[in-house]
């Protein structure tokens, strides 16, 4: 959601903030904008609708030279505002201040009441506006820019990540965060600042990821960095191990299939580390970790999205596997409903970018109102120093690598991976799990990347298949088990970059409504496992059957159903466990809904109204 470049260098920094831009673009965006303080200290703007392209084309039709040393950059996704050039970004007031923005300010209304009494006029219907005017009142007090955003956010009331340059200081970028993510990338000669890491590869691999509350001056030779009590403080300087080149598209056509073909390696790298031959290493959750899973007495998953439906297969295995009680729950449902917190609670949250607003939410309400009781927090997570990492108590980041597609693949992967793991490590410290049953889960997980490959192989047979949606606007998915929450994550991708809408139901469920919507126009799509749920699931396929469904059925080698007229059958993996199996059949869902976004000409990675990280509310 939303991105963020800037930067204040020696050379032109244009290019580096286009770049960044489209490194960003994976966050979803509707619109693009450049501010920048060119050699007479005069501010330039450029902005533009639709792809970091178009952009890129108004830059090189610019009547004079677009170029300076210090500039601020954006990629927007409509909240305050439709998409509009008028409401991209950056915005400035008075050919003075040009701001940058994430996040929504909340009381951007009554900010605005008063700013157009102080005889401010508005071009735009942003949030984001009140934030340059606000800015540009408190330097015509002070003089100073550092001093005027600092005062500035005091009066601000909601989530921001901001980056302001100012005429009056042409060699000066100052930003402030509190609920976004910001980083500032060090250069030599040269410092640049982004919402993550990736947008800033090509030009340092140094960063350092600003804490809640935080307000920095920048120039190119220094960075002063103040806490929320405006204290000089020092924030370690992290060296990240990606590439430049480790989000580039290689074969692929799309980000999505890519990162769909990488999960073989992903889990591989997950696992790396994480086991021995045949035990997990309970200090890969932390070196406190086996004092905690030694007291806990229940788990409490908080996710959204697709990070939710990883936690509902992990309630299976917690339960079922190792007897501990869990509860999951959507975070931005939890987070007000006044819940009551157990003693002696493992609280987990589960995101890929670790900046998810309402989960980062809920868990600073629990830790807050954890006082006197035995509650730890663990969060699985594939960013390293995102917030959520930074707030819980023990980490598991799932390495996964970059993921660019806004439909979450690898990193669900992972995260399932990073469940199993968990719950084999607290089941063998409490003594819930035997030796033994360790070393099956473990033999199971080192399967894992042989397994997706060969469901992987596939894809031309689902491909054929994937032509059956090519007219339908709706879909249901059907699974028992652990395969009822794959089959909702199966809906989900589907909808996510087909638009196709598409409902997943346990499938004992069918006689209790969704039986009515049977009919030879709605592809059913199962998932049929060899588990001990299998009969019954025969039975509802028999139920759809009869009824005119086209079924289209994904199966283990083992489960010998028989594909025949509207009943197509893809043997998808075979020989797989409690722990295997849902990670495993998640795949062919993947591929399918991929080929269904290509048929209907979707945009795969970057879908309609939707971005990577929501980090607004």
């Amino acid at each position: 959601m939303c991105g963020i470049v800037g930067g204040v260098a020696e050379r032109n920094i244009v290019p580096i903030l286009e770049e960044g831009l489209r490194r960003l673009e994976y966050r979803g965006y509707d619109s693009s904008g450049i501010a920048l303080l060119d050699a007479n200290g005069t501010i330039q703007r450029v902005r533009a609708m639709g792809k970091i392209r178009n952009l890129s084309q108004k830059i090189s039709e610019q009547s004079t030279p677009f170029s300076g040393q210090i500039g601020i950059a954006h990629t927007r996704w409509a909240t305050h505002g439709v998409p509009a050039e008028k409401n991209a970004h950056p915005h400035i007031c008075n050919n003075q201040v040009a701001v940058v923005h994430n996040g929504i300010i909340e009381n951007y209304a009554d900010l605005k009441k008063l700013q157009l009494e102080q005889g401010y006029r508005f071009t735009s219907e942003t949030d984001t506006e009140v934030v340059a005017h606000c800015i540009h009142a408190h330097l015509q007090q002070t003089g100073d820019l550092l001093t005027a955003v600092s005062d500035a956010i005091k009066t601000f009331k909601g989530a921001y990540a901001i980056g302001v340059i100012a005429n009056s200081e042409p060699n000066t970028l100052v930003v402030a965060r509190k609920g976004s993510p910001l980083v500032i990338g060090v250069g030599i000669g040269e410092h640049f600042i982004a919402s993550d890491v990736s947008a800033l590869l090509p030009v340092t691999q140094n960063f350092i990821f600003l804490e809640e509350g935080d307000v920095a001056k920048i120039t190119r030779e220094s960075v002063a960095i103040f806490d929320a009590d405006g204290r000089v403080v020092e924030r370690p300087i992290k060296v990240s191990t990606l590439s430049a080149h480790s989000v580039d598209l290689g074969e692929h056509r799309h980000y999505m299939h890519k990162e769909i073909f990488e999960q073989p390696q992903a889990v591989t790298d997950t696992l790396e580390g994480r086991i021995s031959q045949e035990h997990v290493l309970v200090s890969a959750f932390g070196f406190q970790a086996e004092e905690v899973f030694k007291t806990i007495q229940q788990v409490q998953i908080l996710a959204c999205g697709t990070s939710f439906h990883a936690g509902l297969v992990a309630r299976y295995w917690f339960e079922d596997i190792i007897g501990l009680p869990c509860q999951v729950e959507v975070a931005s449902e939890y987070r007000y409903r006044n819940p009551v917190l157990l003693d002696k609670t493992l609280f987990l949250t589960i995101s890929q970018s670790g900046e998810t607003a309402d989960t980062l939410a809920a868990l600073q309400q629990v830790k807050q109102a954890r006082a006197g009781k035995a509650i730890s927090t663990l969060t699985i997570c594939n960013v390293p120093e995102s917030s959520l990492t930074r707030e819980s108590d023990l980490t598991f980041l799932t390495h996964a690598g970059p993921e660019i597609g806004v439909a979450s693949t690898k990193a669900f992967t992972t995260q399932l991976v990073g469940l199993a793991l968990l719950m084999t490590a607290i089941g063998k410290v409490k003594g819930s799990l035997t030796e033994r049953r360790e070393k099956i889960i473990v033999k199971g997980l080192q399967k894992l990347p042989g397994l997706i490959k060969s469901a992987l192989e596939h894809e031309d047979q689902i491909a054929q298949i994937a032509k059956t949606f090519a007219d339908k606007d709706s879909a249901i998915f059907l699974g028992r088990g652990t395969m009822y929450p794959i089959a909702m994550e199966g809906a989900l991708k589907l909808k996510e970059i087909s638009y196709i809408h598409a409902e997943a139901y346990p499938a004992g469920e069918l006689k209790h409504g969704p039986l009515a919507l049977i009919d030879d126009l709605i592809p059913v799509v199962a998932i049929a496992p060899k588990d001990d749920l299998l009969e019954k699931l025969k039975s509802n396929l028999q139920e759809v059957k009869a009824r005119g469904g086209q079924m289209i059925v994904f199966e283990d080698e083992a489960s010998d159903i028989s594909s025949e007229v509207d009943f197509q059958v893809v043997k998808a993996t075979t020989n797989v466990g409690r722990i295997t199996a849902p990670i495993t059949f998640n795949i062919p869902l993947q591929l399918l809904s991929y080929h269904v976004a290509l048929i209907k000409g979707t945009d795969v990675d970057q879908p309609r109204n939707l971005a990577k990280s929501v980090t607004v509310e």
